[in-house]
């Protein structure tokens, strides 16, 4: 296959799975088509997080959907303080990519997430051993949690704030 063929089929593919007519206008049809949460995936700007605020969406994900969409794009943990800073308290800003332990869930949450989800880990822990995989995995996690919020001197999860990066 040549070069110029992959990148044909690369770009039929994007054709065909990416609808370049969604826009933030879009928001509204879902709004009134959906009434429950509506939370925004994708999200590493700040003005993107302004606009779904602005256009009554409950959360935003900042995520670079594991950095494979674009090469070389914004890394989450350096995206996710300017954008909670922006939006503050006006919806959810939960994230994701980049997370493989307590610590960085803790780091996260110290940059401004409400929420840090987690996928590359859990779907590893389900391959390799099943629900009880899972349950390890969830349990590693807490403990690594609770060594770095000791180490950084907070008892509660509603205390990690970007205080204890300073530290």
């Amino acid at each position: 296959v040549t070069e110029s063929r992959r990148v044909t089929d690369f770009l039929s593919w994007i054709a065909r799975n990416f609808d370049r007519s969604v826009t933030w206008a879009d928001l509204d049809w879902v709004r009134e088509t959906w009434a429950g949460p509506i939370v925004v995936k994708g999200v590493l700007d700040p003005q993107d997080a302004r606009s779904a605020a602005d256009l009554g969406a409950d959360g935003v994900v900042v995520s670079n959907h594991g950095g494979r969409q674009l090469d070389g794009v914004l890394s989450t943990a350096r995206a996710l303080p300017r954008i909670a800073d922006a939006v503050g308290d006006r919806l959810s800003v939960l994230v994701d990519g980049g997370v493989r332990s307590g610590l960085d869930v803790v780091r996260m949450l110290a940059l401004g997430a409400r929420g840090v989800l987690l996928g590359r880990a859990w779907a590893f822990a389900l391959a390799a051993g099943g629900e009880a995989g899972v349950a390890k995995m969830i349990d590693i996690i807490r403990r690594e949690m609770t060594v770095a919020m000791a180490l950084t001197g907070v008892t509660e999860i509603s205390q990690i704030d970007k205080r204890i990066l300073e530290i």
